[in-house]
């Protein structure tokens, strides 16, 4: 799977999103390598920290959205679902680095990470309403905890991007750096982190999280169940009709 590079060296699992040319695009292929990823990083004990990270110029741009209207995820174990529960319940420190686009799950598995480097070039927006869906991966949980409702309300609804001195103000990420920068700062920072003794690391992660983890889960699904539904509506097939067809959608007969 090269559209997801996995190198685990001095207990740094580092997973890079390598689909550059098609902007770091998730496909279920995509999905389900990270969700595996995570999952053994969760109970190996070489492992004490993940990155995540994109290019200099892209994070990702959300979907793949051929992939996603071949493939769209209908089962509880479908990869998507299998990677936003791997962020949710992983019990290690998740750091990542992001430059350019974050579209999308691009921004929403951020809301799940515990150190973020940004590059001044990031740009985030979660633009599920525009294409006439709702939020996922509990960040309609997580995004008016950490922003505020206000802005949450902004960035969902709207579904506009924010910037890198934005979602620095708000907590989103710890410092902005050049982007040619961030994954090597984002890696600096795990290497402090997995030379710290894991059991420590883990409790205290657990501790700051406490009774957040089955309120998350659940949101999850319930996102899912509405996110699904809301799919096999009209207002999704002209959004996603209207992105193929490279126009600008039109609800108002709807």
């Amino acid at each position: 799977m090269q559209d997801v590079l996995t190198h685990t060296a001095d207990g740094v699992m580092t997973l890079t999103l390598n689909r550059v040319e098609k902007k770091n695009s998730f496909t279920q292929a995509m999905y389900s390598t990270c969700a595996d990823a995570l999952l053994q990083a969760s109970t190996d004990a070489a492992v004490h920290v993940v990155v995540i990270q994109g290019h200099a110029t892209v994070f990702s741009a959300g979907n793949d959205i051929g992939d996603f209207l071949a493939k769209p995820p209908k089962e509880e174990d479908a990869p998507v679902f299998r990677f936003m529960r791997g962020l949710a319940t992983f019990p290690k420190p998740l750091v990542a680095a992001v430059c350019g686009p974050a579209v999308g799950i691009g921004t929403t598995l951020l809301f799940h990470c515990d150190l973020i480097y940004a590059g001044d070039n990031a740009a985030f927006s979660m633009p599920f309403v525009n294409l006439g869906l709702c939020a996922e991966a509990g960040s309609s949980l997580l995004a008016p905890q950490l922003l505020g409702y206000h802005r949450a309300a902004e960035a969902l609804l709207l579904g506009e991007p924010f910037m890198a001195e934005a979602a620095l103000e708000v907590g989103l990420v710890n410092r902005i750096v050049p982007p040619t920068e961030a994954n090597a700062v984002a890696h600096a920072q795990a290497l402090k982190l997995a030379a710290k003794p894991l059991p420590s690391l883990v409790e205290t992660k657990r501790l700051m999280k406490k009774g957040q983890t089955e309120q998350l889960l659940a949101h999850i699904n319930e996102e899912a169940q509405s996110f699904g539904r809301l799919l096999q509506a009209p207002h999704a097939s002209e959004a996603f009709t209207a992105f193929m067809e490279k126009r600008k959608p039109d609800f108002s007969k709807i």
